[in-house]
């Protein structure tokens, strides 16, 4: 008897109902590869209008997460329209090979730099491990189905881009960017080096909040501004959260325009801004006071308080950095430890000393504190405050705290000498101001999100005290510190030498061979750049140099938190270097959060692996997955979410079957 399903008039077709995506997907990347598939396209549409999405490069570092493929995949779907729609739409991959997760990685195997190996070994090393980690990545982007010159990728350890991140830096340098100082910068104790303000991270970190006495060496001088006689002591209260920095404390700031109001106590005087007197008594537990009268900060400017650690003396100084939101209104000022406190004291020529020794703990010859880390130092400063009586209130807070992106440790600010790209000393923040608002920013909120980094960004700290890295090949005369005047033409020499022979060349050339006999007047610079810096120039190294390309890109598509990042650092080289943005839109899309909106994490048991997805259901649901995102938001993924989207393809491939 026949069966049932004979006895149907159902169509005829060799199109498979099961799609056996996860083995055949590398069947048909492996055909595609062979008949040179891009290579077809971009023969197709040679002589066509080009467009240009510049692919940011992600780090030679670890596996591929659902992050990177939400990335990948929205690009590819973008460059593959792009095609279709007539384009020429080629696409360059790139990565990110020098810093600090490289150098951590060799280092666990082979031990720190000039240890068991040399320098150029270690250098080597982290070449190696950087070219394996390309490989891994390669070869997952491929699987992801993306579309790419995959057979030449960009490469930051090329030869011949680190040759022309030496000659961006002379573009910089040219255009009057390049600033060297003694200033603050963000500091990681474990990294041994500066960080830029793109590589910290805050997260919440329990400090203690103190209150500390600075008493006025003549209280008589600040009492007749309020026309009183008094015979008690006169005291300017300071808050702060890092009681570290008080030994290198140089002066009191307040805000000249503020109102200070005298406050009697049954033992002395206070100064306090008037919106803060109910908060700071209720703090000190006083509720017996009286209000004098009051009088604007700029009638104490120059008189004297008492340090209140060491037996010397500081000013009273005026800046507009002093806000009313919290504390007392009188800001403890350390000029080594805080931007503010830097710019105010340098106004007020005030002693830039920095107390603290690179690897966190205070320099011997300072008082009290000698040989101290300074991450553990809270303890014995408020000891010394109490025997001073001088510590007003004390209590624990939880509050933003800066850290490293790579050791997730707390960081400090250190006045160091450092190389920087000035914002202002030549107009270059006004510049990209006015480059920002010729940019399309999708979303919209993107504008002015940039907008305000950028206005309220602080000089960029591009030198690192690493070994892995493009060298900044300067030389500084010994006794003057100013650049060699010939730098721009030593720039030019370093980097033929690079582009043969690698940024070893750098450290191991004798300074004779690029300035003969002022060799003995000058000093070679071994800092190496910041790799922010590396990729921020790609727009120079690749977009000006590949033929295939263009500058600027129709597209730069990142994740939002680029706009502090590559987004950032692409844009101030720009404009720093030829004065025009390197892009004509910004796309930004959301990070990717499980089906609560939580950060996918290892530990909270919601990370979601990306090569489990692809063996179990394939890429081509990644990429209805993607495809089916608002990707202006957070975007969610979990398995229950992917086996959806897997019922979704199922539902559209039966019907294209019977269709």
């Amino acid at each position: 008897m026949a069966e049932y399903k004979d006895t149907l008039n159902l169509p005829n077709t060799s199109f498979p109902m099961k799609a056996s995506l996860a083995t055949r997907e590398p069947e048909m990347l492996a055909q595609w590869q062979a008949n040179g598939i891009y290579e077809q396209i971009r023969k197709t549409h040679a002589g066509d209008k080009r467009f240009i999405l510049h692919d940011g490069p992600p780090y030679a570092n670890g596996h591929l997460h659902c992050g990177h493929a939400l990335n990948k995949i929205l690009k590819d779907i973008i460059v593959k329209s792009k095609s279709f729609s007539g384009y020429d739409a080629p696409f360059v991959p790139g990565w990110d090979c020098h810093g600090l997760p490289i150098e951590l990685n060799v280092e666990k195997k082979e031990g720190k730099a000039g240890t068991k190996l040399s320098a150029r070994e270690f250098r080597a090393k982290c070449r190696e491990y950087a070219a394996s980690q390309i490989d891994i990545q390669l070869e997952e982007f491929q699987r992801l189905g993306v579309f790419g010159d995959w057979q030449n990728p960009y490469v930051t350890m090329d030869y011949q881009y680190e040759a022309n991140i030496v000659r961006a830096l002379g573009l910089i340098i040219k255009n009057g960017h390049l600033q060297q100082g003694f200033k603050p910068v963000y500091w990681c104790i474990d990294c041994g080096s500066a960080l830029a303000e793109a590589e910290v991270e805050y997260e919440d970190k329990t400090s203690p909040s103190i209150d500390v006495a600075f008493t006025a060496v003549k209280p008589e001088e600040f009492l007749q501004h309020f026309k009183i006689q008094g015979s008690k002591p006169v005291v300017l209260p300071i808050w702060t959260t890092t009681p570290w920095t008080l030994p290198a404390n140089e002066a009191v700031c307040l805000h000249a325009e503020v109102d200070y109001s005298l406050i009697e106590t049954d033992q002395r005087y206070f100064v306090i801004a008037t919106d803060l007197i109910e908060a700071t008594m209720t703090r000190y537990g006083i509720t017996n006071y009286s209000d004098k009268g009051k009088v604007k900060g700029q009638a104490f400017e120059l008189l004297k308080l008492q340090h209140p650690l060491y037996q010397r003396e500081v000013p009273v100084i005026l800046g507009a950095h002093v806000t009313t939101d919290s504390g007392t209104g009188c800001v403890h000022t350390a000029p080594a430890h805080g931007p503010d406190d830097y710019v105010v004291g340098k106004l007020y020529q005030l002693p830039l000393i920095n107390p603290v020794k690179a690897n966190g703990c205070y320099a011997d010859d300072v008082e009290l504190f000698a040989g101290l880390s300074v991450l553990k130092a809270n303890d014995a400063i408020l000891q010394v405050l109490k025997d001073h009586s001088v510590l007003l209130a004390e209590e624990s807070i939880r509050h933003s705290y800066p850290h490293c992106w790579r050791h997730k440790s707390p960081m400090i600010f250190l006045a160091t000498p450092q190389w920087f790209i000035s914002m202002d000393q030549n107009h270059l923040r006004q510049e990209i101001m006015g480059q920002i608002d010729k940019v399309n920013w999708v979303p919209d909120w993107g504008k002015a999100r940039i907008h305000s980094m950028v206005d309220t960004r602080p000089d960029w700290c591009i030198s690192r005290q690493r070994a892995w890295g493009t060298p900044m090949p300067l030389f500084v005369h010994s006794s003057t510190r100013e650049l060699h005047p010939n730098t721009l033409e030593i720039l030019e020499k370093v980097a033929t030498v690079i582009e043969k022979s690698g940024i070893d060349a750098w450290f191991e050339m004798d300074a004779k061979e690029l300035i003969g006999e002022d060799a003995e007047h000058y000093d070679k610079i071994t800092d190496t750049m910041d790799v922010w810096l590396d990729s921020g120039v790609t727009h120079y190294c690749v977009l000006k140099q590949n033929n295939s390309l263009q500058f600027p890109a129709d597209v730069y598509f990142e994740g939002s938190d680029q706009h502090r990042g590559w987004f950032n650092s692409s844009l101030t080289t720009s404009v720093a270097m030829y004065g025009v943005a390197p892009y004509k839109t910004v796309l930004t899309h959301g990070y990717t959060v499980d089906a609560e909106g939580r950060k996918l994490s290892k530990s909270k048991g919601n990370y979601v692996a990306l090569d489990k997805l692809i063996n179990q259901h394939g890429a081509d649901i990644l990429r209805l997955w993607v495809a089916s995102t608002d990707y202006r938001n957070e975007v969610s993924i979990s398995e229950e979410i992917i086996k959806r989207n897997a019922d979704a393809y199922r539902r559209i491939r039966n019907t294209a079957r019977f269709l």
